[in-house]
């Protein structure tokens, strides 16, 4: 619905500051709401797709907004011929939720203008599949590191489960930055669980909503490999693109307006394999290269990922040294999750043993569920 830009609310806190200098906040107060949504039942409805939901999510809570300076991925609502008609005589639109199947949700259907305007949301945005509590917004989590009174955030997003060697880089980055003399560094275990244009990609396990992922994280934490004390998980609700390091300066971007000041970029971040060759689409060390010479990222501090893989010597993750090459492992993710589907064991270390669990009942869950089809299939 268009209507008056909110005034955005400043954050005191020792952290960086957020992009622009102040976090945006459009959800309308709740003493507003009842006068908002009698006005929006009176306006013309533009229905939304999942991805522009979350794309609404995004903004609406300030991941976005403060500057419009290197928003490298748009952010656009596109609308039909039928529909650019049937609204361009109102001034305000009103914006309704999805209703239909996801593989409706390309880009190749979208219509052929595009609309724009001030953007209230007339409450708090929750999916209701029992993780809102992890998608926490710019102010709550600056909220929660300033709680923590941590005086330095480092966030990293990724796209598998947690293993060792992820744990690894963490925990070794969070030595690094006490080493540098920071007191408190607190991480924010950032995953993207946004909508995937792959079908069943959602989350590196192929589960749709993310649930499994996240309960994979969490016995990261009561296993002890991650701290819970300096460690904060959190949804980040973006939707992905595959844009490669285009893609990567927006996630980064957006990092900074959740209270980061430091950023680990993965290999191939945002990336893809190529639809016709056994190659990635995109060079893999050009998203670290874009975040270190990009504007508007001047004040987040990039930090390159290291290699880990399983030391077969030491049993365990380490990071990897050309110098001894014959003795580390390499275990992709489609490796672990051939490992978790067929009932084989990882070496050990290479994962915590709740966490391994959570991939293991998992794959056990969508065997037991394609069995229960293939059954009915025959006796129909």
């Amino acid at each position: 619905m268009q209507g008056p830009v909110r005034s955005p609310s400043v954050i005191k806190s020792s952290l960086i500051e957020p992009d622009g200098g102040v976090v945006v906040d459009l959800v309308v107060p709740e003493s507003e709401r009842g006068v908002k949504t009698v006005e929006a039942e009176s306006l013309p409805k533009l229905r939304l797709t999942k991805i522009d939901v979350e794309w609404v999510h995004v903004i609406c809570e300030g991941m976005k907004d403060g500057s419009i300076v290197n928003m490298s991925l748009p952010i656009v609502l596109a609308i039909d011929d039928a529909t650019k008609e049937s609204i361009e005589s109102s001034s305000n639109v009103g914006l309704v939720g999805p209703d239909g199947h996801l593989v409706e949700e390309v880009i190749a259907s979208a219509g052929n203008w595009l609309i724009g305007g001030d953007l209230e949301v007339l409450k708090p945005i929750k999916y209701n599949d029992g993780l809102d509590h992890y998608r926490l917004s710019p102010k709550q989590l600056r909220k929660e590191f300033d709680r923590r009174k941590s005086d330095a955030v480092f966030a990293f997003q990724l796209r598998n489960p947690v293993h060792n060697g992820h744990a690894l880089l963490m925990n070794d980055t969070r030595r690094w930055l006490l080493d540098k003399g920071f007191k408190n560094p607190i991480l924010l275990l950032h995953p993207l669980g946004g909508f995937s244009f792959h079908p069943g990609r959602r989350c590196a396990l192929g589960c749709s909503d993310g649930t499994t992922q996240q309960e994979q994280h969490s016995k990261v934490l009561e296993d002890g490999v991650l701290d819970p004390e300096t460690t904060i998980v959190s949804i980040f609700p973006s939707p992905m693109h595959y844009a490669g390091p285009t893609e990567v300066q927006w996630h980064a971007k957006a990092r900074i307006n959740a209270g980061a000041n430091f950023y680990i970029v993965g290999r191939d971040p945002a990336g893809m394999g190529h639809p016709t060759e056994k190659r990635d689409l995109y060079d893999p060390d050009h998203g670290k290269k874009v975040l270190s010479m990009a504007p508007g990222l001047e004040n987040l501090n990039i930090l390159p990922f290291r290699v880990a893989a399983y030391d077969t010597m030491a049993k365990k993750m380490a990071f990897f040294h050309p110098s001894c090459a014959k003795d580390f492992l390499f275990i992709s993710g489609t490796k672990m999750r051939t490992y978790a589907r067929t009932g084989e064991n990882p070496p050990d270390g290479f994962m915590c043993p709740g966490g391994w669990e959570v991939l293991v009942k998992y794959y056990e869950s969508l065997q037991a569920e394609e069995a229960t089809k293939q059954a009915a299939g025959v006796s129909s």
